[in-house]
Protein backbone atom coordinates (compact mmCIF):
# COMPACT_ATOMS: atom_id res chain seq x y z
CA UNK A 1 0.00 0.00 0.00
CA UNK A 2 1.39 3.26 -0.88
CA UNK A 3 1.11 6.18 1.49
CA UNK A 4 -0.16 9.40 0.12
CA UNK A 5 1.32 12.38 1.82
CA UNK A 6 -1.01 15.35 2.51
CA UNK A 7 -0.19 18.82 3.79
CA UNK A 8 -2.46 19.37 6.89
CA UNK A 9 -0.13 21.83 8.48
CA UNK A 10 -1.89 25.15 9.27
CA UNK A 11 -0.11 28.49 9.83
CA UNK A 12 0.64 29.05 13.49
CA UNK A 13 -1.88 31.40 15.26
CA UNK A 14 -0.75 34.91 16.11
CA UNK A 15 0.32 35.63 19.66
CA UNK A 16 -2.85 35.76 21.84
CA UNK A 17 -3.59 38.68 24.20
CA UNK A 18 -4.50 38.12 27.77
CA UNK A 19 -7.75 39.40 29.21
CA UNK A 20 -5.83 41.95 31.21
CA UNK A 21 -4.03 43.16 28.11
CA UNK A 22 -7.27 43.54 26.17
CA UNK A 23 -8.93 45.30 29.07
CA UNK A 24 -5.91 47.56 29.48
CA UNK A 25 -5.97 48.53 25.81
CA UNK A 26 -9.71 49.14 25.93
CA UNK A 27 -9.22 51.25 29.06
CA UNK A 28 -6.51 53.32 27.41
CA UNK A 29 -8.58 53.84 24.29
CA UNK A 30 -11.85 54.68 26.00
CA UNK A 31 -10.45 56.83 28.74
CA UNK A 32 -8.30 58.77 26.29
CA UNK A 33 -11.18 59.17 23.85
CA UNK A 34 -13.80 60.09 26.47
CA UNK A 35 -11.75 62.01 29.04
CA UNK A 36 -13.99 65.08 28.82
CA UNK A 37 -17.57 64.29 27.88
CA UNK A 38 -21.10 65.62 28.47
CA UNK A 39 -23.88 63.04 28.64
CA UNK A 40 -27.63 63.72 28.73
CA UNK A 41 -30.10 61.21 30.07
CA UNK A 42 -32.62 60.26 32.73
CA UNK A 43 -31.41 59.18 36.17
CA UNK A 44 -32.48 55.72 37.34
CA UNK A 45 -31.39 53.12 39.88
CA UNK A 46 -29.91 55.82 42.15
CA UNK A 47 -28.23 54.46 45.26
CA UNK A 48 -26.43 56.34 48.04
CA UNK A 49 -23.69 54.27 49.61
CA UNK A 50 -22.77 54.57 53.27
CA UNK A 51 -19.36 55.76 52.10
CA UNK A 52 -20.97 58.88 50.60
CA UNK A 53 -20.64 57.81 46.95
CA UNK A 54 -23.68 57.98 44.66
CA UNK A 55 -24.26 55.19 42.13
CA UNK A 56 -26.78 55.66 39.33
CA UNK A 57 -27.60 54.93 35.72
CA UNK A 58 -28.25 57.26 32.83
CA UNK A 59 -30.69 56.00 30.27
CA UNK A 60 -32.46 57.05 27.11
CA UNK A 61 -34.82 55.24 24.74
CA UNK A 62 -32.31 52.56 23.69
CA UNK A 63 -29.30 52.45 26.02
CA UNK A 64 -28.17 52.55 29.62
CA UNK A 65 -24.90 53.91 31.02
CA UNK A 66 -23.71 53.23 34.53
CA UNK A 67 -22.33 56.22 36.38
CA UNK A 68 -20.85 57.15 39.74
CA UNK A 69 -20.38 60.36 41.73
CA UNK A 70 -17.52 59.98 44.16
CA UNK A 71 -18.01 61.41 47.62
CA UNK A 72 -15.62 64.31 47.01
CA UNK A 73 -17.56 65.43 43.94
CA UNK A 74 -21.03 65.33 45.54
CA UNK A 75 -20.81 68.89 46.96
CA UNK A 76 -19.92 70.16 43.48
CA UNK A 77 -23.20 69.03 41.91
CA UNK A 78 -25.56 71.85 41.01
CA UNK A 79 -28.62 69.90 42.10
CA UNK A 80 -29.51 66.94 44.22
CA UNK A 81 -29.86 63.94 41.85
CA UNK A 82 -32.97 61.78 42.06
CA UNK A 83 -34.63 59.05 40.02
CA UNK A 84 -36.55 60.26 36.99
CA UNK A 85 -34.73 63.58 36.74
CA UNK A 86 -33.55 64.60 33.26
CA UNK A 87 -29.95 65.79 33.61
CA UNK A 88 -26.81 66.70 31.71
CA UNK A 89 -23.68 65.30 33.32
CA UNK A 90 -20.02 66.10 32.79
CA UNK A 91 -17.28 63.65 33.49
CA UNK A 92 -15.08 60.99 32.00
CA UNK A 93 -15.43 57.37 31.00
CA UNK A 94 -13.51 54.97 33.21
CA UNK A 95 -13.03 51.23 32.81
CA UNK A 96 -13.23 48.99 35.82
CA UNK A 97 -10.86 46.08 34.94
CA UNK A 98 -11.94 43.60 37.65
CA UNK A 99 -15.38 43.41 36.10
CA UNK A 100 -14.58 44.42 32.58
CA UNK A 101 -17.17 47.21 32.70
CA UNK A 102 -17.06 50.89 32.07
CA UNK A 103 -18.88 53.78 33.74
CA UNK A 104 -19.19 57.52 33.64
CA UNK A 105 -17.49 59.25 36.54
CA UNK A 106 -19.53 62.43 37.08
CA UNK A 107 -18.06 65.65 38.44
CA UNK A 108 -20.83 68.05 37.37
CA UNK A 109 -24.56 67.56 37.04
CA UNK A 110 -27.31 69.92 35.87
CA UNK A 111 -31.02 69.54 35.28
CA UNK A 112 -32.27 69.66 31.70
CA UNK A 113 -34.35 72.86 31.54
CA UNK A 114 -36.71 73.77 34.37
CA UNK A 115 -39.79 71.76 33.46
CA UNK A 116 -38.91 68.72 35.56
CA UNK A 117 -37.80 70.87 38.50
CA UNK A 118 -40.95 72.95 38.37
CA UNK A 119 -43.09 69.83 38.31
CA UNK A 120 -41.28 68.50 41.40
CA UNK A 121 -41.65 71.88 43.02
CA UNK A 122 -45.41 71.95 42.43
CA UNK A 123 -45.87 68.44 43.81
CA UNK A 124 -43.85 69.17 46.94
CA UNK A 125 -45.62 72.51 47.43
CA UNK A 126 -49.03 70.84 47.31
CA UNK A 127 -47.93 68.14 49.76
CA UNK A 128 -46.43 70.52 52.33
CA UNK A 129 -49.26 73.04 51.99
CA UNK A 130 -51.70 70.22 52.72
CA UNK A 131 -49.80 69.55 55.94
CA UNK A 132 -50.15 73.20 56.99
CA UNK A 133 -46.46 74.11 56.81
CA UNK A 134 -47.28 77.35 54.98
CA UNK A 135 -50.26 78.33 57.14
CA UNK A 136 -50.08 82.05 58.08
CA UNK A 137 -51.38 81.18 61.56
CA UNK A 138 -48.04 79.48 62.26
CA UNK A 139 -46.05 82.66 61.65
CA UNK A 140 -44.41 84.21 64.70
CA UNK A 141 -43.65 87.93 65.13
CA UNK A 142 -40.05 89.10 65.18
CA UNK A 143 -38.62 90.72 68.31
CA UNK A 144 -38.56 94.52 67.96
CA UNK A 145 -35.04 94.82 69.37
CA UNK A 146 -33.08 91.57 68.85
CA UNK A 147 -29.98 91.11 70.96
CA UNK A 148 -28.53 88.00 69.27
CA UNK A 149 -29.02 87.12 65.60
CA UNK A 150 -27.78 83.99 63.83
CA UNK A 151 -27.12 84.11 60.07
CA UNK A 152 -27.15 80.78 58.21
CA UNK A 153 -25.41 81.19 54.85
CA UNK A 154 -22.18 80.69 53.00
CA UNK A 155 -19.44 82.76 54.69
CA UNK A 156 -17.80 83.45 51.31
CA UNK A 157 -20.86 84.59 49.35
CA UNK A 158 -22.04 88.08 48.52
CA UNK A 159 -25.23 87.54 50.54
CA UNK A 160 -23.45 87.67 53.91
CA UNK A 161 -21.62 90.85 52.93
CA UNK A 162 -24.87 92.57 51.90
CA UNK A 163 -26.64 91.38 55.03
CA UNK A 164 -23.91 92.52 57.43
CA UNK A 165 -23.47 95.90 55.74
CA UNK A 166 -27.18 96.65 55.90
CA UNK A 167 -27.69 95.26 59.41
CA UNK A 168 -24.76 97.10 60.99
CA UNK A 169 -25.73 100.28 59.15
CA UNK A 170 -29.12 100.19 60.84
CA UNK A 171 -28.47 98.64 64.23
CA UNK A 172 -25.35 97.89 66.27
CA UNK A 173 -27.08 96.77 69.43
CA UNK A 174 -27.13 93.08 68.51
CA UNK A 175 -24.56 90.31 68.39
CA UNK A 176 -24.31 88.57 65.00
CA UNK A 177 -23.31 84.91 64.77
CA UNK A 178 -22.61 83.43 61.34
CA UNK A 179 -23.37 79.70 61.09
CA UNK A 180 -21.60 78.58 57.88
CA UNK A 181 -23.16 76.23 55.35
CA UNK A 182 -23.09 75.51 51.66
CA UNK A 183 -26.06 77.07 49.88
CA UNK A 184 -25.91 75.24 46.56
CA UNK A 185 -25.36 71.78 45.21
CA UNK A 186 -26.08 68.25 46.28
CA UNK A 187 -26.24 67.87 50.05
CA UNK A 188 -26.60 71.62 50.61
CA UNK A 189 -30.19 71.25 51.85
CA UNK A 190 -29.16 68.77 54.55
CA UNK A 191 -26.25 71.00 55.53
CA UNK A 192 -28.48 74.05 55.77
CA UNK A 193 -31.01 72.13 57.87
CA UNK A 194 -28.21 71.06 60.22
CA UNK A 195 -26.95 74.65 60.44
CA UNK A 196 -30.47 75.84 61.33
CA UNK A 197 -30.63 73.31 64.14
CA UNK A 198 -27.19 74.42 65.37
CA UNK A 199 -28.28 78.07 65.35
CA UNK A 200 -31.46 77.26 67.28
CA UNK A 201 -29.44 75.46 69.98
CA UNK A 202 -26.86 78.21 70.55
CA UNK A 203 -26.32 79.32 74.12
CA UNK A 204 -27.14 82.01 75.04
CA UNK A 205 -30.11 81.56 72.70
CA UNK A 206 -30.57 83.74 69.65
CA UNK A 207 -33.68 85.85 69.13
CA UNK A 208 -34.01 85.31 65.38
CA UNK A 209 -32.33 83.34 62.57
CA UNK A 210 -31.68 84.74 59.08
CA UNK A 211 -31.48 82.20 56.23
CA UNK A 212 -29.98 84.08 53.27
CA UNK A 213 -28.52 83.45 49.85
CA UNK A 214 -27.89 85.53 46.75
CA UNK A 215 -29.75 85.19 43.47
CA UNK A 216 -29.44 82.47 40.85
CA UNK A 217 -31.33 80.12 38.62
CA UNK A 218 -33.97 77.69 39.81
CA UNK A 219 -31.29 75.03 39.79
CA UNK A 220 -28.92 77.21 41.84
CA UNK A 221 -31.60 77.85 44.45
CA UNK A 222 -32.93 74.31 44.48
CA UNK A 223 -31.52 73.48 47.92
CA UNK A 224 -34.06 75.91 49.40
CA UNK A 225 -36.87 73.89 47.81
CA UNK A 226 -35.74 70.56 49.23
CA UNK A 227 -38.18 68.95 51.66
CA UNK A 228 -35.58 68.39 54.37
CA UNK A 229 -34.77 72.10 54.58
CA UNK A 230 -38.39 73.28 54.31
CA UNK A 231 -39.40 71.04 57.21
CA UNK A 232 -36.40 72.22 59.24
CA UNK A 233 -37.45 75.86 58.71
CA UNK A 234 -41.05 75.12 59.75
CA UNK A 235 -39.96 73.17 62.84
CA UNK A 236 -37.33 75.66 64.01
CA UNK A 237 -38.07 76.85 67.55
CA UNK A 238 -36.61 80.31 66.81
CA UNK A 239 -38.31 82.74 64.38
CA UNK A 240 -36.77 82.44 60.91
CA UNK A 241 -36.44 85.15 58.27
CA UNK A 242 -35.77 83.76 54.80
CA UNK A 243 -34.07 86.04 52.28
CA UNK A 244 -33.21 83.86 49.27
CA UNK A 245 -32.41 85.12 45.80
CA UNK A 246 -33.91 88.21 44.20
CA UNK A 247 -37.36 89.72 44.62
CA UNK A 248 -38.93 87.50 41.97
CA UNK A 249 -37.48 84.29 43.47
CA UNK A 250 -39.84 82.47 45.82
CA UNK A 251 -38.67 79.24 47.42
CA UNK A 252 -40.57 76.80 49.62
CA UNK A 253 -38.27 77.82 52.48
CA UNK A 254 -39.55 81.39 52.04
CA UNK A 255 -43.12 80.15 52.43
CA UNK A 256 -42.32 78.09 55.53
CA UNK A 257 -40.36 80.86 57.25
CA UNK A 258 -41.98 83.22 59.74
CA UNK A 259 -41.05 86.20 57.56
CA UNK A 260 -40.21 86.15 53.85
CA UNK A 261 -37.70 88.81 52.82
CA UNK A 262 -37.22 89.77 49.18
CA UNK A 263 -33.41 89.69 49.33
CA UNK A 264 -30.64 89.23 51.91
CA UNK A 265 -30.56 93.02 52.24
CA UNK A 266 -34.31 93.10 52.88
CA UNK A 267 -33.85 90.36 55.50
CA UNK A 268 -31.45 92.63 57.39
CA UNK A 269 -33.92 95.51 57.16
CA UNK A 270 -36.76 93.37 58.54
CA UNK A 271 -34.70 92.11 61.49
CA UNK A 272 -32.71 95.21 62.48
CA UNK A 273 -34.57 98.20 63.89
CA UNK A 274 -33.78 101.55 62.30
CA UNK A 275 -31.24 102.99 64.70
CA UNK A 276 -31.31 106.46 63.17
CA UNK A 277 -35.10 106.66 63.39
CA UNK A 278 -34.93 105.40 66.96
CA UNK A 279 -32.38 108.06 67.88
CA UNK A 280 -34.55 110.73 66.28
CA UNK A 281 -37.58 109.47 68.18
CA UNK A 282 -35.67 109.43 71.46
CA UNK A 283 -34.29 112.91 70.77
CA UNK A 284 -37.77 114.24 70.02
CA UNK A 285 -39.20 112.54 73.10
CA UNK A 286 -36.41 113.91 75.28
CA UNK A 287 -37.03 117.41 73.94
CA UNK A 288 -40.76 117.09 74.61
CA UNK A 289 -40.10 115.83 78.12
CA UNK A 290 -37.69 118.67 78.76
CA UNK A 291 -40.15 121.26 77.46
CA UNK A 292 -43.02 119.74 79.40
CA UNK A 293 -40.98 119.60 82.59
CA UNK A 294 -39.91 123.22 82.08
CA UNK A 295 -43.53 124.31 81.69
CA UNK A 296 -44.54 122.47 84.84
CA UNK A 297 -41.68 124.02 86.77
CA UNK A 298 -42.65 127.50 85.53
CA UNK A 299 -46.29 126.92 86.45
CA UNK A 300 -45.29 125.70 89.90
CA UNK A 301 -43.03 128.75 90.35
CA UNK A 302 -45.89 131.09 89.46
CA UNK A 303 -48.20 129.36 91.91
CA UNK A 304 -45.53 129.56 94.59
CA UNK A 305 -45.07 133.28 93.96
CA UNK A 306 -48.82 133.77 94.14
CA UNK A 307 -49.03 131.87 97.40
CA UNK A 308 -46.12 133.82 98.86
CA UNK A 309 -48.12 137.04 98.34
CA UNK A 310 -51.36 135.68 99.72
CA UNK A 311 -52.91 136.77 103.04
CA UNK A 312 -52.64 133.21 104.31
CA UNK A 313 -48.88 133.31 104.40
CA UNK A 314 -48.44 137.03 105.05
CA UNK A 315 -50.69 137.12 108.18
CA UNK A 316 -52.05 133.71 109.23
CA UNK A 317 -53.72 135.26 112.35
CA UNK A 318 -56.07 137.25 110.13
CA UNK A 319 -57.49 134.03 108.79
CA UNK A 320 -58.08 132.81 112.34
CA UNK A 321 -59.81 136.10 113.23
CA UNK A 322 -61.93 135.89 110.08
CA UNK A 323 -62.92 132.36 110.90
CA UNK A 324 -63.65 133.29 114.51
CA UNK A 325 -65.91 136.14 113.36
CA UNK A 326 -67.70 133.83 110.94
CA UNK A 327 -68.20 131.24 113.68
CA UNK A 328 -69.58 133.90 116.02
CA UNK A 329 -72.01 135.13 113.38
CA UNK A 330 -73.23 131.62 112.76
CA UNK A 331 -73.61 131.02 116.52
CA UNK A 332 -75.70 134.19 116.97
CA UNK A 333 -77.88 133.24 114.03
CA UNK A 334 -78.35 129.74 115.47
CA UNK A 335 -79.32 131.21 118.86
CA UNK A 336 -81.89 133.51 117.28
CA UNK A 337 -83.31 130.70 115.17
CA UNK A 338 -83.48 128.42 118.22
CA UNK A 339 -85.22 131.07 120.38
CA UNK A 340 -87.73 131.80 117.63
CA UNK A 341 -88.42 128.08 117.21
CA UNK A 342 -88.92 127.69 120.98
CA UNK A 343 -91.35 130.63 121.08
CA UNK A 344 -93.38 129.25 118.19
CA UNK A 345 -93.50 125.81 119.85
CA UNK A 346 -94.62 127.32 123.17
CA UNK A 347 -97.40 129.25 121.42
CA UNK A 348 -98.58 126.10 119.67
CA UNK A 349 -98.46 124.26 123.01
CA UNK A 350 -100.59 126.91 124.72
CA UNK A 351 -103.17 126.80 121.93
CA UNK A 352 -103.36 123.02 122.11
CA UNK A 353 -103.69 123.17 125.89
CA UNK A 354 -106.59 125.61 125.63
CA UNK A 355 -108.34 123.39 123.12
CA UNK A 356 -107.83 120.39 125.37
CA UNK A 357 -109.15 122.22 128.44
CA UNK A 358 -112.17 123.50 126.51
CA UNK A 359 -113.11 119.97 125.56
CA UNK A 360 -112.34 118.45 128.97
CA UNK A 361 -115.26 116.63 130.65
CA UNK A 362 -114.33 118.19 133.96
CA UNK A 363 -114.83 121.64 132.51
CA UNK A 364 -118.21 120.60 131.18
CA UNK A 365 -119.22 119.26 134.61
CA UNK A 366 -118.11 122.51 136.22
CA UNK A 367 -120.60 124.37 134.09
CA UNK A 368 -123.51 122.41 135.70
CA UNK A 369 -123.57 119.31 133.56
CA UNK A 370 -123.35 115.72 134.77
CA UNK A 371 -122.58 112.32 133.26
CA UNK A 372 -124.79 109.32 133.97
CA UNK A 373 -123.45 105.79 133.62
CA UNK A 374 -124.45 102.32 134.55
CA UNK A 375 -122.71 100.81 137.57
CA UNK A 376 -120.30 98.88 135.29
CA UNK A 377 -119.15 102.22 133.75
CA UNK A 378 -121.01 102.36 130.42
CA UNK A 379 -122.07 105.94 129.70
CA UNK A 380 -125.75 106.57 128.94
CA UNK A 381 -126.50 108.53 125.79
CA UNK A 382 -130.18 107.53 125.45
CA UNK A 383 -133.07 106.23 127.50
CA UNK A 384 -133.29 103.27 125.21
CA UNK A 385 -132.80 100.10 127.15
CA UNK A 386 -133.53 101.60 130.57
CA UNK A 387 -136.21 100.17 132.78
CA UNK A 388 -137.66 101.12 136.12
CA UNK A 389 -135.51 99.83 138.93
CA UNK A 390 -132.22 100.07 137.02
CA UNK A 391 -129.31 101.45 139.06
CA UNK A 392 -127.50 104.48 137.72
CA UNK A 393 -124.38 106.45 138.70
CA UNK A 394 -124.35 110.19 138.12
CA UNK A 395 -120.98 111.98 137.99
CA UNK A 396 -121.04 115.58 139.21
CA UNK A 397 -118.14 117.98 139.42
CA UNK A 398 -117.54 117.16 143.09
CA UNK A 399 -118.79 113.56 143.46
CA UNK A 400 -121.07 110.72 142.37
CA UNK A 401 -124.70 109.84 143.11
CA UNK A 402 -126.19 106.32 142.99
CA UNK A 403 -129.86 106.27 142.13
CA UNK A 404 -132.63 103.96 140.97
CA UNK A 405 -134.84 104.61 137.96
CA UNK A 406 -138.39 105.35 139.13
CA UNK A 407 -140.01 106.46 135.88
CA UNK A 408 -138.90 107.00 132.28
CA UNK A 409 -140.39 109.93 130.37
CA UNK A 410 -139.50 110.42 126.73
CA UNK A 411 -138.34 113.94 125.82
CA UNK A 412 -140.92 115.86 123.78
CA UNK A 413 -138.19 116.95 121.41
CA UNK A 414 -137.59 113.34 120.50
CA UNK A 415 -141.35 112.49 120.11
CA UNK A 416 -142.80 112.43 116.63
CA UNK A 417 -144.98 115.42 115.79
CA UNK A 418 -148.78 115.06 116.23
CA UNK A 419 -150.82 114.69 113.09
CA UNK A 420 -153.07 117.56 112.20
CA UNK A 421 -156.70 116.55 111.55
CA UNK A 422 -157.62 116.33 107.92
CA UNK A 423 -159.98 118.88 106.64
CA UNK A 424 -163.30 117.80 105.16
CA UNK A 425 -164.68 120.05 102.49
CA UNK A 426 -167.97 121.57 103.31
CA UNK A 427 -171.09 120.61 101.38
CA UNK A 428 -173.19 123.24 99.82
Amino acid sequence: MSRVATNDQRSPPPEALSVSEVTSRVKETLEARFADVWVAGEISNLTRASSGHIYLSLKDESALLRAVVWRGAVPLLAIEPSDGLEVVCHGRIEVYPPRGTYQLTIDRLHAVGTGALEARLRRLHAQLAGEGLFDPARKRPLPPFPRRVAVVTSPSGAAIADFLETFLGRWRGAELIVVPSRVQGAGAAEELASALDTAARLSPPVDVIALVRGGGSLEDLWAFNEEVLVRAVAACRVPVVSGVGHEIDVSLSDLAADVRALTPTDAAVRIAPDGRALVETLTTTLSRLRDGLGRRIETARERLDLLSRSRTLLDPSRIIDDRRTTVGQHADRLHRLAASAVDRAAERLRAATGRLEAGSPLKILARGYSVTTRPEGAALRSIAGLEAGDELVTQLTDGRIWSTVQRIVESPAMMPPARSPSRVPERR
